[in-house]
């Protein structure tokens, strides 16, 4: 983990370990913004989860979580620093950039007045959602799935990006996507990912899981790629968003078949925190506002779309 950096006199980055924090879609062509649908539980029961993209309503409100950050001065939030073009720091200028960190310098502006006043923890895969639970960071914006499975640990904001999971090997290996092909095949992924829980589902006979004397799954994504340009193993699989920039790294690997999988991203925070959750939100229906001027369309241009073409908007928003 990276060593404790100054970025500007307000925004820092420093690592995890040093303590706690201040407390129309469619797949294909692109993301368009379409109506979204509200999740709806049977009365006296527990919600069931048939639509973990759909969050709160947005709120300019402020609240206790809001009053905190507020009190603070400064939002503390867990990114990546390794992501190409998603989060990851700049060797020209040593700056942290990416699409994430656009989004996080958004939200920053809306509750603090400044996009500088921001703290970065650089955190790894595999400890997200434990940043958010024992208050080491106040959000997570680091290119998080919303799954069934992560609604009852953290609360999610509405979706800012559709990706899916696909296989990233070299150039020249006969695997051809995520099918039959990987049979045998050592497979690298980020340990607490949803690739991981693919390959658990249905493997076509990957070998994935780590053994005595050989480590399959990593903390960080990035480890992955490293691992496959050592020849350690034969492929990667990831979301497609994160590939596209490992591919943009490194031209002897490549994108193998299709996306095999519709995830949405989401900002994290701690469960209970809906006063943050809702102003959130609030931020991306004004992120997303503008067509294509739009700053979500702005970042999408500057960061994403010469890995990642065609995509014409975000994803619709969808609330319970």
């Amino acid at each position: 983990m990276a060593a404790a950096c100054a970025l500007t006199a307000a925004a820092t980055m420093i690592p995890l370990a040093l303590g706690g924090g201040s407390g129309d879609g469619t797949p294909s062509a692109g993301q368009r913004v379409a109506q979204a649908a509200p999740v709806k539980a049977a009365p006296g029961k527990a919600e069931s989860c048939t639509d973990p993209e759909a969050s709160l309503t947005p709120s300019s409100a402020d609240g206790p979580t809001i009053d905190r950050i507020k009190k603070a001065g400064h939002l503390v939030v867990g990114v990546d620093q390794n992501s190409y073009r998603w989060g990851y720091r700049d060797p020209a200028n040593d700056r942290l950039d990416g699409f994430d960190i656009a989004l996080v310098r958004a939200i920053a502006k809306n509750l603090l007045g400044s996009e500088d006043k921001v703290t970065y923890r650089a955190i790894p895969t595999n400890q997200r959602i434990e940043a958010l639970q024992e208050n080491k960071v106040d959000i997570v914006v680091r290119t998080m799935t919303i799954n069934c499975e992560r609604v009852k640990q953290v609360a999610f904001s509405t979706a800012y990006f559709q990706a899916g999971q696909q296989v990233l090997a070299p150039k020249g290996s006969t695997i051809t996507g995520y099918n039959d092909t990987l049979k045998g095949k050592k497979v690298c992924t980020a340990t607490g990912s949803t690739a991981y829980d693919a390959l658990k589902a249905k493997s076509y006979g990957a070998v994935f899981a780590d053994t005595p004397t050989e480590q399959r799954t990593v903390p960080n994504q990035l480890d992955c790629l490293v691992k496959l340009q050592l020849g350690l193993v034969d492929a990667v699989v990831t979301d497609n968003a994160l590939a596209a920039g490992q591919a943009a790294q490194d031209p002897a690997v490549d994108l193998k078949g299709g996306p095999f999988t519709t995830e949405y991203y989401g900002v994290a925070t701690k469960l209970g925190n809906d006063d943050l959750v809702r102003r959130i939100n609030q931020v991306l229906v004004d992120y997303r506002s503008g067509g294509s001027e739009s700053p979500w369309m702005k970042a999408y241009r500057k960061w994403l779309s010469a890995d990642l073409k065609g995509i014409t908007g975000p994803p619709a928003p969808k609330y319970r």
